[in-house]
């Protein structure tokens, strides 16, 4: 029996409109695949949000779902539309409007890892490709909707917490002279995924933290936000990106000595994050 493509975790006593997602966090690479790589394990591994779902594992705890992709990112990207297929990997596929990201090798079936390292000796086809989609993300974006209907219907509203992790790479440029090098950056593609105050509220929470925060730059999110983001129907969806660097050993992709330290610091901010799902309730009650 095959693995189950995502992990929910419910709270025993559901109190907010928050909902906690991990899309990139898998790490059960199918020995087929891995067999059809050209890269070994540890350099597909490069692709992953490593260990952000045991980051944010608290979640259930202050009142909020936990959903949990198990498919890894470099077999199935749940961060594109299914739509993204990318002709220059699957046969039988016609040329469709330019897409960037497809043309880079990071459709929905990504074509290669970080730093452009192709993942396949050959094409897939294209039966193979849609099989993955009905497997893996299809089910996963069925449920983060599920949690997102239900919370609008018991809450008056629902807010995703969209959870990713970033190469230190991405950063180190922004960190000219004395400026730190932001360790979060949350994206609501310039304000069109959430509302201002939930942002703020947001960034608020990892300030007070102790986390240096930037917004939009270099990542202001992609499918989940703009396909889920609906700030006037009162779903909300800010995307999260935490630098690699904080808890991992990037290059040996295993948690750091201080994973234990920052996963301490995010719990304080997850459960600021889970209070803003009560308040934004009974706002919407008034």
């Amino acid at each position: 029996m095959s693995t189950p493509s995502y992990t929910l975790t419910m709270p025993t006593s559901h109190t907010t409109s928050v909902v906690f997602a991990s899309p990139h966090s898998g790490r059960d690479y199918p020995s087929t695949f891995l067999n059809d790589s050209v890269l070994d394990e540890q350099s597909v591994r490069s692709s992953e949000d490593a260990f952000v779902d045991q980051l944010f594992t608290v979640a259930p705890d202050h009142g909020a779902p936990l959903l949990v992709s198990n498919t890894p990112r470099a077999f199935v990207d749940l961060n594109r539309g299914p739509e993204e297929l990318d002709p220059a990997l699957i046969k039988g596929l016609r040329r469709v409007d330019h897409n960037p990201r497809v043309s880079s090798g990071l459709g929905v079936i990504p074509r290669v890892v970080a730093g452009g390292r192709a993942i396949y000796r050959g094409k897939l086809s294209l039966r193979d490709a849609q099989a993955r989609l009905t497997e893996h993300w299809h089910p996963y974006h069925t449920m983060l909707q599920s949690m997102l209907d239900r919370s609008r219907a018991v809450f008056g509203e629902a807010i995703l917490i969209d959870c990713h992790s970033m190469p230190h790479e991405a950063v180190k440029s922004l960190c000219k002279g004395t400026m730190r090098c932001p360790e979060i950056v949350l994206g609501d593609r310039f304000g069109a995924s959430a509302s201002p105050e939930i942002v703020d509220r947001i960034e608020a929470a990892f300030i007070l933290a102790g986390f240096q925060t930037a917004r939009n730059t270099p990542f202001a999110g992609a499918y989940m936000t703009q396909h889920y983001g609906r700030p006037s129907r009162r779903q909300h969806v800010v995307q999260i990106e935490i630098d690699r660097a904080l808890y991992l050993d990037e290059q040996m992709v295993q948690p750091n000595g201080d994973f234990e330290q920052v996963q301490a610091r995010l719990a304080s901010v997850i459960a600021e994050i889970a209070e803003i799902g009560r308040s934004e309730q009974a706002l919407a009650a008034e």
